[in-house]
């Protein structure tokens, strides 16, 4: 096995037994196509990679949330670290690319660092590590590389969704109707507005943020909102 390949296992936390389905794992369609002889590219492990990868996610969310939590918010959360934007950058953070088989073309076309090729990866790899173990080991390996999935959760969140985020946060203890979003001031010409908008919890403002559209502002100030929370009860702000 390549100096390559033994060091990315030792970033996987994870040494294969049958290094055949390492090596399949990382081979893209477009190598097999150049190179018929060189044995199957990685279409089928990324299938069964990613229902594996689906189930180990909903079992850690499930054991990890409370009964007051409902199906909706967990299958977000799921959604959240199974995207493929997410697998891309967890492919990435374990250095993928550098064991990718690839054509000389898509090698030539960028396809190492192309985010298609990198999501397809991670995949495939969780598809064979099931086949080279089994269930629990896999569920130990993945878990490992996404670490504390609420700080993933929470970072993911702040950055994409901070109002669906905040509105989580408070609804065990508070309800769904509590927070509310007030238009403080609109200044600027009318080409070039600047909202400022508080969040409110009850009478109590948690932040306020400014944007060029009413959206935008609320999305700062819930940003605003949720460090406020964070740094008021550390423990339960995750």
């Amino acid at each position: 096995m390549s100096a390559e390949l033994t060091a990315l296992q030792s970033r996987l936390g994870y040494e294969f037994r049958n290094p055949a389905l390492l090596r399949e794992a990382l081979t893209h369609a477009s190598f097999t196509t150049e190179n018929p002889a060189d044995g199957a590219h990685n279409q089928r492990f990324e299938f069964l990679g990613d229902a594996v990868l689906h189930f180990i996610l909903t079992d850690a969310l499930f054991r990890s949330s409370t009964p007051a939590e409902r199906e909706g918010v967990l299958s977000r959360r799921r959604a959240i670290l199974s995207k493929g934007g997410f697998l891309t950058q967890l492919a990435r953070d374990l250095q993928l690319d550098t064991g990718l088989r690839l054509s000389k073309g898509e090698e030539e076309t960028g396809g190492r660092t192309r985010a298609s090729s990198l999501e397809d990866a991670l995949e495939a790899l969780v598809g064979a590590i099931y086949l080279d173990s089994d269930l629990p080991t896999t569920q130990r390996v993945v878990l490992a590389w996404y670490g504390s999935l609420t700080d993933r959760l929470a970072l993911a969140d702040d950055a994409e969704n901070p109002k669906g985020r905040l509105q989580e946060l408070v609804q065990p203890e508070h309800g769904n109707v509590a927070l509310k979003y007030e238009l403080l001031t609109t200044t600027g010409p009318r080409h070039a507005r600047e909202f400022e908008v508080a969040v409110i919890l009850h009478e109590e403002t948690l932040g306020t943020g400014k944007g060029p559209s009413k959206k935008v502002a609320e999305e700062a100030a819930a940003r605003a909102g949720l460090a406020f929370l964070r740094a008021r009860q550390p423990g339960d702000a995750k």
